[in-house]
């Protein structure tokens, strides 16, 4: 798992995963973040180069998403593949984890 984070906005973070988030991926990205969670108002998470997730990296999405809210802030998942996408909707995450696919979304729903 690579995890790559980038400014969005003063008050936004882009983290970018690629690779399997299965237990050793979501050690990697545990402590990063957790750190970008709690230190911005918005989040988003480019999933496009994950093709599988395991419920350990759903927790890690979960717990980073709840930091981000009690902020008041938006955590978002850009473009997860289908099967990840399936996963969490199987899984009853799309509220909790707002799925987007585009740029245009992404500010749209930082607006809101």
């Amino acid at each position: 798992m690579e995890i790559i984070i980038s400014e969005l906005d003063d008050a936004s973070k882009r983290v970018t995963l690629i690779g399997k988030l299965d237990i050793a991926g979501a050690e990697k990205i545990d402590l990063p973040l957790a750190t970008v969670a709690g230190s911005r108002k918005n989040v988003v998470v480019d999933m496009v180069g994950v093709d599988f997730i395991a419920s350990i990296g759903i927790r890690h999405l979960v717990m980073a998403a709840k930091a981000v809210s009690r902020a008041n802030g938006k955590f978002l998942l850009l473009n997860p593949t289908p099967m990840v996408t399936e996963v969490l909707v199987t899984a009853g995450l799309e509220q909790m984890l707002p799925i987007v696919r585009s740029e245009g979304e992404i500010l749209a729903a930082f607006q809101s």
